[in-house]
């Protein structure tokens, strides 16, 4: 998967020490993230519970990622939600996982259901809705409304996520840097 150079606006992200980039119209709420790309209109609700996110991962525009959460008869609780390193998440989805692993890539329009958990190495194809409670395993397809197996990846899958992520934060560059 061959990369050109994207070229941002510097005024319209922000930029940390550790080269989180995220766009200020995204809602962003205490996330703990790291050489992260976060495009705009994204939801990341981090004030319902812990969200963490892994090195060099991109979120795509107008996704939504939650912290799963379980009704009881007193109320409802929300558990952390852990994304693990080489992380890809597409445009369009809404996540509400207890759990993405990682060298995962999710793809347009998906709806990962509630407290589901995707191991590393596995991809979720456009359009897929995953029910509650799924388990992903790893080096799996998984695609359709709901979910289903749908085929394997290769065992090289980490080394191929771990080229797609990191060359997308190199060519991820601000208009003054051309």
């Amino acid at each position: 998967m061959s990369i050109s150079r994207l070229m941002y606006k510097e005024v319209a992200y922000v930029c940390t020490m550790e080269y989180y980039s995220a766009i200020k119209r995204s809602k962003i709420e205490s996330v703990v993230v790291r050489y992260t790309i976060v495009m705009n209109d994204c939801i990341i609700r981090g004030d319902l519970a812990n969200v963490r996110v892994g090195r060099h991962c991109v979120v795509k525009s107008r996704s939504v990622i939650r912290p799963p959460f379980k009704k009881f008869s007193k109320g409802v609780a929300f558990f952390p939600l852990h994304i693990g390193d080489h992380v890809f998440i597409e445009e369009d989805c809404v996540v509400n996982a207890a759990q993405i692993g990682s060298y995962v890539h999710v793809g347009k329009n998906c709806v990962i259901g509630r407290r589901c958990v995707l191991k590393d190495c596995c991809k979720i194809l456009d359009n897929t809705v995953l029910p509650p409670e799924t388990v992903v395993p790893p080096f799996t397809i998984f695609s359709g409304c709901p979910g289903l197996f749908s085929g394997e990846l290769p065992e090289c899958t980490q080394e191929l996520m771990i080229d797609v992520t990191k060359s997308y934060y190199q060519k991820f560059l601000p208009l003054t840097q051309v």
